[in-house]
C-alpha cells in the first residue's frame, strides 16, 4: 500500500524539530520515533538521509549533521547547532509578518492564498502580533501602478512616454502589454515594444505618461517573457565592456552591479563589467571620485577626459564669462 507524501512545508517543520528530538533520546528505535512524529518508518529513514547533507556553510566534516544508525536505532553525534526546537522570538516573528504582508500586497503574486494562510498561522501562534501596528507600503507610485494595471486588464495596446536613464531621454512608443511583475523592489510592465520589435520591461515609475489605444493588445509569437530569476539586467557579450580599478571606497560596485571579473591586487581591485550604454557609464563613473579609475575602453576614457576638461575650463573662466569667448581671451 502506498503512503501519500506529506507536503514539503510539513517535512521542513519536522526536520527542524527532528534533531533536538533525537538528541534527547539517544539510541531510540526508528519505529518508535516514527510513531511519535506521525510518519512511517520509511519516511523517517528518508528524513535521516536528508539530514546527513544538512548543516552549516562549508559543508565539510564538522559542519554537517552527523548520526549513527545501528540497525533500527539512531543516535545524533553532531547537531550542527540545531539543539533546540525552532521557536521564533518576537523580533523574528514580526520580521516574518512584515515580509509576508509585503508579499501579499505585491502585484502579480499568484500564491496570495498560501501567503495569507502562512501569515494567519504566524499571527495566531505569535498571539499579540496579530494586531501589531504594522503598515506595509511598497516603494512604488501606487496611483500610477493602479492606472497601468487597469489599462493592462482592459486588454488594449498602450502608447507610452518613457524615460530611459541610460540615455537620459524620453521616448514615445506603442506597446502590447503582457504582464505586470515586481523585481528587486520595483514594479515593471512587460510588453512587446513595436518600436524595438522585441519584448521590453518598462519600470512603472519611469512611465511619464500613457494613453490606452482603441485596439487590442496583440503580442506576436516572438514575444517571449523575460527570465527575471537573476534580476532585470542580464549582460551579454554584445554590450560594451568597461574595466575599472577600484579602491576600498569603490568596492561596493562589485556588490551592487553585475560584474564579469574581479582581480584583487592589494588595496586596489581590477573590475570588468558590462554596461548597457557608454553614456550611462560616463555619467556614473564621472561622479565616483578617486576611489574609481577608468582603465578602458579608450572611447570611455576620451569621453570622461573631454567632460573633465570642459568642466575645468568653466572654472578657469572669469565670473560671467565662459571659456573660449572673446572677452575671456
Amino acid at each position: 500500500m502506498s503512503v501519500p507524501r506529506t507536503p514539503s512545508g510539513d517535512r521542513l517543520g519536522r526536520l527542524l524539530n527532528l534533531v533536538p528530538y533525537l538528541l534527547a533520546r539517544p539510541g531510540i528505535l526508528i519505529s518508535e520515533a516514527a510513531a511519535d512524529l506521525g510518519v512511517t518508518g520509511k519516511q523517517l529513514r528518508e528524513d535521516l538521509e536528508l539530514l546527513w547533507v544538512c548543516g552549516l556553510p562549508g559543508y565539510g566534516p564538522g559542519d554537517l549533521i552527523d548520526m549513527a544508525i545501528d540497525g533500527d536505532h539512531v543516535t545524533i553525534s553532531h547537531d550542527a547547532g540545531m539543539d533546540k526546537p525552532l521557536r521564533l522570538n518576537p523580533d523574528e516573528a514580526l520580521a516574518l509578518v512584515v515580509a509576508l504582508r509585503m508579499l501579499a500586497e505585491t502585484p502579480g503574486i499568484g500564491t496570495r492564498d498560501a501567503i495569507e494562510r502562512a501569515l494567519a498561522k504566524i499571527e495566531n501562534a505569535a498571539g499579540d502580533l496579530a494586531g501589531a501596528p504594522v503598515t506595509v507600503k511598497l516603494p512604488a507610485n501606487q496611483k500610477r501602478l493602479a492606472a497601468v494595471r487597469a489599462a493592462v486588464d482592459s486588454g488594449n495596446a498602450l502608447r507610452l512616454t518613457y524615460y530611459t536613464p541610460s540615455r537620459d531621454e524620453s521616448t514615445e512608443r506603442v506597446v502590447d502589454p503582457m504582464r505586470l511583475l515586481m523585481v528587486g523592489g520595483f514594479n515593471y510592465l512587460e510588453a512587446w515594444c513595436r518600436r524595438a520589435e522585441a519584448t521590453r520591461l518598462f519600470r512603472i515609475d519611469r512611465i511619464d505618461a500613457f494613453t490606452e489605444l482603441d485596439e487590442p493588445s496583440a503580442p506576436p509569437a516572438a514575444a517571449v517573457p523575460h527570465d527575471v530569476s537573476s534580476g532585470v539586467f542580464r549582460p551579454g557579450p554584445e554590450l560594451p565592456l568597461v574595466t575599472l580599478r577600484v579602491g576600498r571606497g569603490g568596492r561596493w560596485i562589485t556588490e551592487y552591479y553585475p560584474v564579469e571579473q574581479v582581480v584583487r591586487d592589494g588595496a586596489e581591485w581590477q573590475v570588468t563589467m558590462r554596461v548597457t550604454d557608454l553614456g550611462w557609464a560616463q555619467r556614473f563613473l564621472a561622479g565616483q571620485g578617486r576611489d574609481v579609475t577608468v582603465v578602458g575602453p579608450p572611447e570611455l576614457l576620451d569621453r570622461i577626459r573631454a567632460q573633465a576638461t570642459t568642466a575645468l575650463d568653466q572654472y578657469a573662466a572669469p565670473p560671467g564669462l565662459t571659456a573660449g569667448s572673446p572677452a575671456a581671451g
